[in-house]
């Protein structure tokens, strides 16, 4: 049975595509990873481009290809110089999935990015809609790289007021996406879809006068343009408190641990502690979790300072206090790596954004431990 029905089957399929192609030709983003076809670069491209926006990813693109040139480069980097490269760019398990699957290329592929959808979906991190735009656009297949901006423009041009992230609407989406795909220009057609929703199509307030599409997008037609997509009801992001402790030793050095690699924020290192648990005072918060996390006595200073961070499913308010050892050897209990650092050695490691602010804060002279 088909998925398209109604006025979407009486839609002029090869009139979307061949303006919105020739549109492109004439707009087209100029984005570095549109200057090469080497599939490495484009994956690199493609993993970075999740969840972040363009502008954003292009200097950190092309600062990771020059640490890391080739796919041999990437696999036999240790992670922590992975995770340094991709330090503040956010959702780290994009970084560690790429080298993961960097490793697992270089040791059994022979260094060649699998061409299918079905072998790059077996890659750690590449879902439907990453497999669907490397094959396209590294390799020329007829894939659909159905993201958010694409069921966007979609939803409009087809007036469908369904939940675009319903399983159902994404199946009716991909459907009418294929239909509209000219053979043999997948790579120019996604990229083209990706191009309108950025620049014309645009969540609020769409550009449709200087839309190519602009008499053939039925919610247009019909005056809903900007109520389309229907989104889903937002869910309750809950707040934080974090305690963090800046721990000074009798040299003047500080201690610093390495985050479980299968967890948030997973290889990166921090300044230790953790969330407070409802009732309890922050630096009880911070003296158990210091404990439970590396077995060893502190003495609790000033608060050094506080931080607010926003996280994908929940608020963040991070504590951090200026504390010394007291006693007790450190032991990773709660955490998968340990060191004593002086403030000139932090650059060589990779922090959180949050912990980040932490050491900024320690940069710009804040008052001394001695009390």
């Amino acid at each position: 049975m088909t998925l398209l029905h109604g006025l979407e089957e009486s839609t002029d399929m090869p009139a979307i595509s061949h303006r919105l192609l020739d549109w492109y030709e004439r707009h087209r983003r100029d984005l570095p990873w549109r200057q090469t076809r080497e599939p490495y670069a484009i994956w690199v491209a493609e993993i970075m481009l999740q969840q972040t926006r363009v502008d954003t990813v292009i200097g950190y693109y092309e600062r990771f290809l020059l640490r890391f040139p080739t796919l041999d480069a990437l696999a036999e980097a240790p992670l922590d110089d992975v995770l340094k490269a991709w330090e503040g760019l956010g959702y780290y398990a994009r970084a560690r999935n790429l080298h993961a699957a960097a490793r697992m290329i270089h040791n059994e592929l022979d260094s060649r990015l699998p061409r299918s959808l079905e072998n790059l979906q077996r890659l750690p991190g590449v879902g439907r809609y990453t497999a669907a735009a490397i094959a396209s656009i590294a390799f020329g297949q007829d894939a659909l790289a159905l993201d958010g901006n694409l069921r966007r423009v979609l939803c409009r041009i087809f007036s469908i007021d369904d939940d675009p992230g319903r399983p159902s609407t994404q199946r009716r989406l991909e459907a009418l996406g294929l239909a509209m795909l000219p053979p043999g220009r997948a790579s120019d057609f996604n990229q083209a879809l990706m191009d309108l929703g950025a620049l014309v199509c645009t969540p609020s307030r769409p550009r449709c006068l200087i839309c190519p599409l602009m008499n053939l997008c039925q919610a247009q037609q019909e005056g809903i343009q900007e109520a389309l997509p229907i989104r889903a009801t937002r869910t309750f992001r809950p707040h934080r408190d974090v305690t963090a402790g800046v721990i000074y030793d009798q040299q003047g050095k500080f201690l610093i641990t390495r985050r479980p690699l299968d967890g948030l924020l997973g290889g990166l290192w921090e300044f230790p502690g953790g969330k407070r648990r409802p009732g309890e005072r922050l630096v009880a918060c911070l003296r158990r979790e210091i404990i439970e996390e590396l077995a060893i006595e502190i003495e609790i200073g000033d608060l050094l300072c506080r931080v607010e961070h926003s996280f994908t499913h929940f608020f963040m308010t991070l504590y951090a206090y200026r504390c010394e050892w007291l006693g007790g050897e450190p032991q990773c209990l709660g955490c998968d790596d340990l060191r004593w650092v002086t403030l000139d050695q932090l650059d060589a490691f990779p922090f959180p954004v949050a912990d980040q602010k932490i050491i900024a804060t320690l940069r710009d002279g804040a008052p001394s431990r001695n009390r």
